[in-house]
């Protein structure tokens, strides 16, 4: 995909597995919903005490992939090794969880708000700085394998 081509599949609705490395040097597999901040970085949030969290901390670098397609002919998706930034900042896990928040469940009324807010108390806010990115859409592929 070309850069434009991957923004644009990263700005639909998908979900982006991550994978963090535990303490014993194992991946760690999740998937999670995103979205973006102000700036149009990527991030998410999580549970400050989840595993992911904890693996971060230790040692803030992730592998993501987001991906779709039912039949082989509509796989597509993007694969990024990137350094994180995280942070317990309200201010951020504000801007972080109101973008998870309207890409997921439409747009953010006095209801979200309180969401967001509630459930910030117990998170982290994670910027993703991706290093490179690998990508693939076999739509392009004619038919051809």
């Amino acid at each position: 995909m070309t850069s434009t081509e991957i923004q644009n599949y990263l700005s639909l609705r998908n979900n982006m597995t991550i994978a963090t490395i535990g303490r014993d040097s194992i991946p760690h597999l999740v998937a999670m919903w995103y979205g973006f901040y102000q700036d149009g970085t990527l991030g998410f949030w999580t549970f400050a005490k989840s595993q992911k969290a904890i693996n971060l901390k230790r040692n803030p670098v992730i592998t993501c992939m987001v991906e779709s397609g039912e039949a082989y002919s509509e796989l597509k998706g993007i694969e990024f090794v990137a350094d994180v930034d995280y942070s317990e900042s309200l201010e951020e896990l504000i801007e972080i969880g109101s973008s998870i928040y309207e890409r997921y469940f439409g747009p953010l009324d006095e209801n979200g708000i309180k969401t967001v807010e509630m459930m910030a108390k117990k998170r982290i806010a994670v910027r993703v700085h991706p290093r490179s990115y690998v990508s693939w859409d076999h739509s392009k592929l004619g038919g051809r394998y």
